[in-house]
């Protein structure tokens, strides 16, 4: 990343259907998966529990339908999502979060997706791809714990979309503005749900201060 411009934070804030967690309990969380004493059971179990609140947070525009039920007193009328709900984590990363969303919305279908960052390029590739041949949910997300460089993040999305899904989401725990900047420019009609913004990428396209390497801290893969 040396010698390339990065946005500020401030730039990016003023985008459009970005969204960055301002609850004090994600605040608490963050700091615990964010310190390096964290061991990995704890930060899987964090990361989680930050999937579950994400989920709150990025599904509160959702439709919803209404629906006659019999209470143990009378029938009352009440409401179920208008259709289903989809994850797509990004292997292996975003494993953990969509764990956390299932808690939230246990009947949502789990697609998988394998990105990896190239090293030298920084750019991502595909190596593994499950998703369905048809498609009939109201939103799917694509969720990964970084948004670094935004590649993964982008080309997640240009894949979900050749599925003709009618609405997309990605949500993140950390975001670059610099990716945050790049994902909003290359897909302008999703939402951008984040936990926390970061300051910027370093020389080799890392957060800082970030949380390191993820998928690493999750699994314990040193």
């Amino acid at each position: 990343m040396q010698g390339i411009p990065q946005p500020s934070r401030e730039e990016v804030l003023k985008l459009p259907r970005v969204h960055i967690s301002t609850h004090p309990v994600m605040a608490h969380k963050m700091t615990l998966l964010r310190n390096k004493n964290t061991p990995p059971p704890q930060f899987y179990q964090l990361v989680k529990e930050i999937g579950a609140l994400l989920a709150y947070e990025s599904t509160e525009t959702l439709s919803l339908e209404s629906s006659t039920i019999e209470t143990p007193l009378q029938s009352t009328t009440g409401y179920r999502l208008a259709g289903g709900i989809g994850v797509t984590p990004i292997l292996r990363a975003g494993l953990g979060l969509a764990e956390g969303f299932r808690q939230v919305i246990p009947d949502v279908q789990v697609w998988h997706l394998g990105l990896r960052r190239d090293e030298e390029t920084l750019q991502a590739m595909e190596y593994y791809n499950r998703l369905p041949h048809q498609v009939d949910l109201q939103v799917v997300y694509a969720v990964d714990p970084m948004l670094a460089t935004g590649g993964s993040a982008i080309d997640a999305i240009n894949i979900l979309k050749r599925r003709g899904i009618p609405r997309l989401s990605y949500l993140g725990i950390i975001a670059a503005p610099y990716g945050l900047m790049r994902l909003a420019q290359a897909h302008p009609d999703i939402d951008i749900y984040v936990a926390e913004l970061d300051e910027a990428l370093n020389d080799n396209g890392y957060i800082i201060p970030g949380l390191g390497d993820a998928g690493d801290r999750q699994f314990g893969t040193f």
